[in-house]
């Protein structure tokens, strides 16, 4: 399977999954890493990495619409297998959706489809929940809204600060998305050997 990672900013979740990939930890084959901002900091982790780097912003296009359709040809000319989000800040549209269907995942700071969204950690903590956590899906057309493959439970102490809790949540992103990732890609070998 050939992966790419799509990410939107400081990219320590990429920076693991790479780690692993580089490692033989992980089936497959991670090709590049894609940010849709050209000074997001995993671009920088991903040339420290040797990883293979693209980025194009939706302000350089005339829509969303031709945005996705760029990234999308560039998955295709690539031959790109699975995207794996690592905190990409996009809504996946339908130019994607469609050519991807059930091959996009995500992993989301808070136990779906509690606190979906952009301030997952925050909204957790603010709200007063004792648990809150990590959750891996697949993407759909809503926001945070598709088939959930994994979830990690993780305990808020009445000590916690919301940066103690977001470090919390971060470790267990770092632990939980390969793994998961790795059963996915071994369960699509199987599957493409059964195939052959």
């Amino acid at each position: 399977m050939r992966v790419a990672i799509l990410a939107s900013g400081n990219g320590s979740n990429f920076e693991a999954l790479a780690h692993q990939f580089q490692a033989g930890l992980l089936p497959g084959e991670l090709i590049f890493v894609f940010s849709d901002h050209h000074n997001a900091y995993v671009l920088e982790r991903a040339r420290r990495l040797n990883v293979c780097a693209f980025s194009f912003e939706v302000k350089e296009f005339a829509n969303k619409a031709a945005y996705e359709k760029a990234l999308l040809q560039l998955l295709q000319e690539q031959e790109i297998d699975l995207i794996v989000l690592a905190g990409y800040m996009r809504i996946i549209g339908q130019t994607l959706l469609s050519h991807y269907s059930n091959r996009i995942l995500n992993i989301h700071p808070s136990l779906l489809p509690s606190f979906p969204g952009l301030h997952g950690i925050k909204d957790a903590y603010e709200y007063g929940v004792k648990v809150t956590g990590v959750t891996v899906h697949l993407v759909d057309d809503g926001v945070d809204t598709g088939p959930i493959i994994a979830q990690e439970p993780v305990m808020i102490l009445p000590e916690d600060s919301l940066e103690s809790l977001e470090e919390k949540i971060h470790q267990t992103e770092h632990r939980l998305y390969p793994k998961v990732l790795r059963d996915v890609l071994l369960q699509s070998d199987k599957n493409k050997s059964k195939g052959e």
